[in-house]
Parts: structure tokens; C-alpha cells; sequence
């Protein structure tokens, strides 16, 4: 891509893990309001994502919510309060099916396996599973023994996520996460002989001290790991809502035309591998779950990113932790003190959320579409929303630029983001947000 589009797009936009965006999210939707949108679930289906927010320690890169922690009674605590919540919310919808059990955080091993055990067990008890969906958990290879795998083999952990980001000694030190590619190998293998075989493995690009010779050398080892997925996500450099990126150099931090070539190097080499592009920054092997979802038009995302998960809905258990229900989204209390204490205390433990206008009902749709599929026919979904395409096309500004600058082709009411697009397919969906105010909100960078 020239450096003039590049330039022109390298915008801060949100990810589009929902739409809206939790940006949007406010204290109007609190515990009651939450507790009326789960009743009305009734026999649907849903994922469950548990999320932990603790880490054994930090790395400086991190955006999420976690914290450090490795004292056994906040552990024993947590865990105890997500067994609360999960038997408030089995109390207002206990005819609910669980299709996919996502793990995630932070470490979710950080909780130990025993704790592990408990919560799980507590989850199988509480509501029915789905014969044969699938439970994922990310793992950190740096804190991966026997008695952690044997404890994943229990609660039938199918697939795994491997944390790996980079694997050059300099930019890991710049990160301050040193895992070498032999640790990350020695997990894969106690994994895959658990008969855990399903894997996936994260990296990042756009890292401090980063260059494309290093990240060619980190796809390489990457690749000969044989994973099943790969996740490569552009760093989102925002030390304004997380100080710990404030220990990262700013100056030894890829330049935008940079960032683009390692972008674009990811994609070339990972698909020359035989990997399937999947949406935005996922890949799958052609006989991979996500790869057949995308082939088949199913793909979804979510805030655990691209799934092939059917369910309709998201319930997220922890403290940070998002739902995504029929009549809106909410989001738990990011502290993990709070949490327990609101928990504990009889409560939901619901500190924001957003109810779904008919508004953002069209646009959510849209939205998806061109996320998960590079396509939307405006036609045949906005009369779905009983609305006029003609009509809705005329408030969407920012169309003909995308069009002139080639990052989407239309043929009649049918939008494709073109491959040259792809790469800023987050850019065209700011199009279609009737939340997002430019320069307002602030996000990570497009690029």
C-alpha cells in the first residue's frame, strides 16, 4: 500500500469486537438491568468466556485487564465469586445451553489447577453443555507444567492458546517477556501428547525493537511449531488507558510504513504456509474449524475475536468481563476486589453495558459482515431492518472516499473490501458507526 493511503487512513478506530464498541458503554445499564436481559435468554444457547485477570507478572505490551497476583486467598476468593456469579445467572435462566467454554484473561492458569477444577465443575453443574463444543484456554508457555495440563485433560480443555508475541531475545526484553522458542515447543509437545491437539498460537507485530528481518525469523518458528490457527495482531500502543506501556520506548517502536510491510509480511508468509486467511489478523489451516466457518459465510466475531461458534449470544463470568445478549451488552466491573465484594455481597457484579437500538441493530450487522467476510449486500439486509438502502447509503459520508481511494468496490447495493482494503477493513466499518466521533474516543491505529 502507498505511503499516501497509508498515511491518510492511520486513524485510531476501534476493533470491532461488537459494535457498539464498549466505548459506548455506560453506568445506565447496571445489575438489574442485566439480570432482565439474562432472564429473557430462556432455552438459547451461549458461549461462555471466563476471564481471569491475574498474570504470575506483567508484560509491558499488554492491554488487557489483568493484574499480578500470586497470593492464594485472593485466588481462592476470585474463584469463589465466579462460582457466585455463575449461580446468580443460573437462577434467572437455568434452562440455558452452553455451546463453547472460552477461558481467557490475563493467564487463566494463574488460578491454579485445583481452582481450575472447581469452577468448571461448578459451570457443568449449573447449566447443560452442548454435546461437543469446544472449551479453549490461553496459556502462557512460561507457566505450563504437568499438573496444569493434567488439570486442563479434566475439565476437557480442547483447544489451547499459545501466547508467544515474538521470539527475538531483544524484543522480548523490550516487552519484558522472555519465553524462548524452546519452552514454547517443550508446551506444545505435553499438550499434543495430553491429546490436547487443537492449537493456536498469538503473535504481535509493530513491537518495540521489531524489525522485518525479526519478525520473518519469529514466523518461521512459529510455523514449524505446525499450529492449527494463528493470531497476529498489530500492537496497540495506548499508554493512556494502560501506564504499564509507558515502560515501552516510544521511539523504538515501528514507524507506520513499517508497521505496513510487517503486515502485509505476516499475511504473505503465514498463507504461502498453506493457512487460510481469516478476516482481519486470524488464520486456520483449510480443515480447521474457523476456516470452514469463514469458507461457509458462519465466521463470527466477538470479543475473544474471530469464532465458529453458532450460539447467539456471549455470557462473560470475572471481573472486566463482557455479555452479549439479545437486548444489549454488559460489562462487569473491571477490579477484581470490586468484583468479589459486589458478588459476595448478593449483586451482579454489572458496572456498564448498552441497550441495542433498531439503529444498532442494522449497523451491528453491517459491521459484522464486513469484518468476518470482506462483503455486504446493503439490500438484503437493510430490508431485513425494514429500512431503505438508498435512504441509509445517503448518510453514509465517507463512502465515495473509500470507493475513489479503492479500499471498497460496489456493484449495485453490494459492498467488497478490496484486497487492497483489507488490510483497513477497520477504517470502512468506521463508516458505517453512527457512535464513533473521530479524535474523540481514542483507540488503537488502523495500521
Amino acid at each position: 500500500m502507498d505511503a499516501t493511503t497509508l498515511a491518510a487512513y492511520d486513524k485510531a478506530v476501534p476493533r470491532y469486537t461488537s459494535y457498539p464498541t464498549a466505548a459506548q458503554f455506560d453506568a445506565r445499564v447496571g445489575p438489574a438491568e442485566h439480570a432482565a436481559w439474562f432472564a429473557a435468554l430462556g432455552g438459547k444457547s451461549a458461549t461462555v468466556y471466563v476471564h481471569v485477570p491475574f498474570c504470575a507478572q506483567l508484560c509491558w505490551y499488554c492491554a488487557c485487564h489483568t493484574v499480578a497476583m500470586n497470593r492464594g486467598e485472593v485466588l481462592d476468593a476470585y474463584a469463589g465469586a465466579v462460582m457466585l456469579e455463575l449461580d446468580r445467572l443460573a437462577e434467572l435462566a437455568p434452562g440455558l445451553i452452553v455451546g463453547a467454554v472460552q477461558w481467557g484473561g490475563g493467564t487463566p492458569s494463574q488460578l491454579g489447577p485445583q481452582r481450575l477444577v472447581d469452577v468448571a465443575r461448578h459451570l457443568a453443574a449449573r447449566f447443560d453443555r452442548r454435546s461437543g463444543s469446544e472449551m479453549s484456554m490461553e496459556i502462557d508457555p512460561r507457566h505450563c507444567d504437568d499438573e496444569l495440563v493434567g488439570a486442563m485433560t479434566q475439565i476437557g480443555v480442547t483447544r489451547a492458546s499459545l501466547g508467544v508475541q515474538d521470539f527475538d531475545p531483544g524484543v522480548q526484553q523490550a516487552i519484558n517477556r522472555l519465553q524462548s522458542a524452546e519452552t514454547t515447543a517443550a508446551v506444545l509437545e505435553r499438550l499434543r501428547h495430553a491429546g490436547i491437539r487443537r492449537i493456536n498460537i498469538d503473535l504481535v507485530y509493530g513491537l518495540p525493537r521489531q524489525t522485518l528481518a525479526t519478525l520473518s525469523r519469529t514466523l518461521d518458528a512459529a510455523l514449524a511449531l505446525a499450529p492449527d490457527r494463528f493470531a497476529v495482531f498489530g500492537y496497540a500502543h495506548v499508554p493512556w488507558m494502560k501506564p504499564r506501556q509507558r515502560l515501552i520506548e516510544a521511539a523504538e517502536l515501528p514507524g507506520l510504513a513499517l508497521r505496513g510491510e510487517m503486515a502485509a509480511l505476516v499475511s504473505e508468509k503465514v498463507s504461502a504456509a498453506g493457512y487460510r486467511r481469516i478476516g482481519l489478523d486470524h488464520f486456520a489451516r483449510p480443515d480447521d474449524s474457523l476456516a470452514k466457518a469463514d469458507a461457509s459465510g458462519r465466521l463470527k466475531r466477538t470479543f475473544q475475536g474471530y469464532v465458529a461458534d453458532e450460539s447467539p449470544c456471549v455470557v462473560g463470568l470475572g471481573a472486566s468481563a463482557i455479555s452479549s445478549l439479545p437486548d444489549g451488552f454488559t460489562q462487569n466491573v473491571a477490579a477484581a476486589d470490586r468484583y468479589i465484594a459486589m458478588l459476595e455481597a448478593g449483586s451482579l457484579a454489572t458496572a456498564r453495558g448498552i441497550a441495542l437500538s433498531d439503529a444498532d441493530r442494522l449497523r451491528a450487522e453491517i459491521i459484522s459482515k464486513l469484518m468476518c467476510l470482506q462483503a455486504v449486500d446493503l439490500a438484503e439486509v437493510c430490508q431485513r431492518h425494514h429500512v431503505e438502502p438508498a435512504s441509509f447509503l445517503a448518510d453514509i459520508d465517507a463512502l465515495p472516499k473509500l470507493i475513489e481511494d479503492g479500499l471498497v468496490s460496489r456493484e449495485a447495493d453490494v459492498l467488497h473490501v478490496t484486497p487492497r482494503g483489507r488490510p483497513l477493513v477497520r477504517s470502512v466499518c468506521a463508516a458505517f458507526d453512527g457512535h464513533f466521533k473521530p479524535g474523540v474516543e481514542r483507540h488503537s491505529r488502523a495500521i
